[in-house]
């Protein structure tokens, strides 16, 4: 049986753990959300988010973003290589309603799958 938790060890936690990323990223994206990522040394896959202020101006439109992110990655680490990825929300995500805005990420995260199985 298949574990869908999202536990701490599935996370970005610190500065360090995003700077690994950033350093030499593969990406892929969309007009509205980019996905940088690295593969770790670990046995399964981690995320991060990045919802600036800047380009999403309300606190609850960046907690929307951030919840539809946190459980498409959830339902989707099974699928995906041990990589690193940091999520990275465009000016005109926060228009996006919720279902577009989840079925933006499963394409992402197919994309990835496609690109990276093993």
């Amino acid at each position: 049986m298949v574990k869908l938790a999202f536990s701490r060890k599935l996370r970005l936690l610190t500065q360090s753990h995003f700077a690994f990323v950033f350093q030499q990223p593969q990406w892929i994206g969309t007009p509205n959300i980019t996905i940088l990522s690295r593969f770790n040394m670990l046995e399964h896959p981690r995320i991060g988010l990045t919802v600036s202020k800047k380009n999403v101006k309300l606190a609850h439109e960046r907690n929307r973003i951030k919840r539809l992110t946190r459980e498409s990655f959830r339902l989707h680490q099974h699928d995906l290589s041990a990589m690193d990825f940091i999520v990275i929300a465009k000016k005109n995500t926060a228009s996006l309603d919720n279902h577009v805005l989840t079925k933006e990420l499963e394409k992402l995260w197919r994309r990835y799958y496609r690109q990276f199985q093993d």
